[in-house]
């Protein structure tokens, strides 16, 4: 049987990244998505993982326009063929007190974190059902689950994916396809590890077990869930956040 092809959205950033490789050790073809902008990026990305021996593949395409994901999974099917894994995991943050985000701040992160998981599932959604077998797996946040001071826009949309996974699961469990949701809590990212010493100290001092989390342990989440052991799971969401959140 050939390898079965994994789609990651923002596949080339930092847990992108972790999830494609991890999903290329266990035998996926992977496929990256990432935006026009970073072609350059995008380029050098794939010929140092292709030069590592991983079987990787990259594919432009803007997320949350849906003519876009149109145009880019057809081209995916063309190249590489149909999509059985979905990663939907791309987003952006634009923080701001509600009382002062403008519109376009609420629209462009509704837009690329939760509208995007629409737009892209909506594509490989009708090769799966016909397989007989899929994993969509939604990359949600802690701050979906609890709210966050700042980020009204971000934990609507956030919140919004499990609302659309728990949906999606009832319509397509009993034809082979599991739906679920991921929810990361502060992980050690090049992002995060660049904020000062001691803001990420009062970060940890709120985490019960006492440090960040690992790229690499959302990644091995991801592949758990793309996997054949994961059949009996669908409509979930699971919290990824060393005891910060518990509910």
């Amino acid at each position: 049987m050939s390898k079965r092809i994994a789609l990651v959205t923002g596949g080339t950033g930092g847990i992108g990244s972790c999830i494609c490789r991890q999903l290329a050790a266990d035998g996926f073809t992977v496929v990256a998505n990432y935006i026009a902008p970073e072609e350059e990026k995008a380029q050098a990305w794939l010929a140092s993982e292709r030069a590592a021996g991983r079987d990787m593949h990259i594919a432009m395409g803007d997320v949350s326009n849906y003519e876009s994901c149109v145009a880019m999974i057809a081209k995916v099917k063309a190249d590489v063929g149909p999509v059985s894994v979905l990663v939907n995991n791309a987003g952006i943050t634009k923080d701001g007190m509600f009382k002062k985000m403008p519109l376009e701040n609420w629209m462009d992160v509704l837009n690329i974190n939760l509208n995007s998981v629409f737009n892209v599932t909506r594509q490989v959604i009708d090769d799966m059902l016909a397989a007989g077998w899929g994993r969509v797996i939604n990359m949600s946040s802690i701050n979906g689950q609890k709210g966050q001071f700042g980020q009204a826009n971000y934990s609507a949309a956030k919140a919004g994916m499990h609302g659309f996974t728990k949906a999606v699961a009832q319509e397509t469990a009993a034809k082979g396809i599991t739906v679920n949701t991921i929810s990361p809590g502060y992980i050690g990212t090049e992002m995060v590890m660049a904020i000062k010493q001691e803001v990420r100290d009062q970060i940890v001092s709120g985490i019960p077990v006492g440090r960040l989390g690992k790229p690499e342990e959302i990644a091995k989440l991801v592949s758990y869930l793309a996997s054949d052991d994961a059949a009996f799971i669908t409509g979930a969401n699971i919290a990824i956040n060393g005891g910060q959140h518990m509910c």
